[in-house]
């Protein structure tokens, strides 16, 4: 089942199980360079989906709580949401998804592993983490993307709401707080994610 839920992240199958929030909003023209720069932001946006669905797979695999694997299910389908509603929006301003989609996919499902391995307090822990960083990230894309950008904007928005929420149920169910170290090390390679995915 999660080899099957792999081909379909990074072919770019999957289905959004709610309304876009980008329904509704006015599609207004952008400059080439303003048009250029949103799908920038969204390519980027799209990865951390496709490593969102690895993360909840792989770190459900060693959970031994059945509240805790219930909770990674529903955090991975509303991430499947985002990542559908992502490529829609990389289709709209006529871009693309990234090219690395399998390495991102295969790294995080990596980085889920050893996680979900260290026990569902450590595992959780690394899911607040992630999440925090996440929506902080998130936060600096809606300073970032241009203020005509409807679409992209209320995508973001409720991207980022989804996950406070999620980084919020996994500290509930009790998380333990993460090394300062293990912390330095996430945001270091999700600057190398971020900063290679704008791109490619």
């Amino acid at each position: 089942m999660n080899f099957d839920r792999a081909l379909r992240v990074v072919s770019g199958q999957a289905k959004a199980s709610r309304r876009n929030p980008a329904n509704g909003h006015a599609d207004k023209p952008l400059s080439e360079a303003e048009q250029k720069h949103s799908a920038g932001l969204m390519r980027v946006n799209h990865v951390g989906e496709v490593c969102a669905q690895a993360l909840y797979d792989s770190q459900a695999v060693f959970s031994k709580s059945p509240q805790v694997r219930q909770q990674f299910a529903h955090s991975s389908i509303e991430e499947e949401d985002h990542l559908a509603w992502t490529a829609e929006r990389l289709q709209q301003l006529n871009s693309h998804t990234s090219v690395l989609n399998p390495l991102w996919y295969v790294g995080a499902y990596a980085c889920g592993l050893v996680a979900g391995r260290c026990g569902d307090a450590i595992s959780l822990g690394f899911v607040v983490e992630t999440e925090k960083q996440v929506e902080a990230h998130l936060a600096s894309h809606l300073q970032a993307l241009p203020l005509t950008d409807e679409k992209s904007r209320a995508i973001v928005e409720q991207m980022r709401l989804d996950e406070i929420e999620h980084g919020a149920a996994a500290h509930n169910l009790g998380a333990s707080d993460l090394p300062a170290p293990v912390k330095a090390l996430m945001r270091g390679m999700a600057k190398v994610m971020t900063t290679t995915a704008y791109h490619i």
